[in-house]
């Protein structure tokens, strides 16, 4: 195994314990983070989103990975997150496809790929799956996703 599929084994392993804090470790400090539903975060950003999302989830999330492959400077593996969605309680069963990019010895890429609509119908319910696929809900589903990073870093700030 090469150092930078270790480098994506140790995310999942610490994603999969609960600690953002491993997750966080694996990313060059100019990272940029991308997925539909958060779109595009760079930096901090994305350590906070991984601590956030660890967080609300208390202890419920279940991460499987696989298919962990990396060779030159790129990657990907594919993961499924399993929790239940903190706005609805609803249960959650998303597979992802991730892809990755390196740059001294850490990840400066992450794209997280996934149906979005797929997403919405088990988070959302009945509107996630007449709606989930316009572009109106989905960029409601970014703007609220955005608004809880911020306002998880608002007490973050303020501890």
């Amino acid at each position: 195994m090469n150092p930078n599929q270790q480098l994506i084994e140790e995310f999942y392993a610490g994603f999969a314990s609960g600690h953002a804090a491993t997750m966080a470790s694996c990313y060059h400090e100019n990272i940029r983070f991308q997925d539909p539903a958060f779109g595009v975060l760079q930096g901090k950003d994305v350590s906070d989103m991984w601590h956030m999302l660890v967080e609300k989830s208390k202890g419920s999330l279940k991460i499987e990975f696989s298919d962990v492959k990396a060779e030159g400077n790129s990657g990907s593996a594919k993961w499924i997150a399993t929790y239940h969605f903190s706005k609805t309680n609803r249960e959650v069963t998303n597979k992802i496809l991730s892809t990755f990019e390196f740059k001294d010895g850490l990840i400066i890429r992450h794209t997280d790929h996934f149906d979005i609509w797929k997403w919405s119908s088990q988070a959302l319910g009945l509107p996630g799956m007449l709606f989930g696929w316009t572009g109106f809900l989905q960029k409601k589903i970014r703007q609220q996703a955005i608004q809880s990073l911020r306002i998880y870093q608002q007490k973050l700030a303020k501890n």
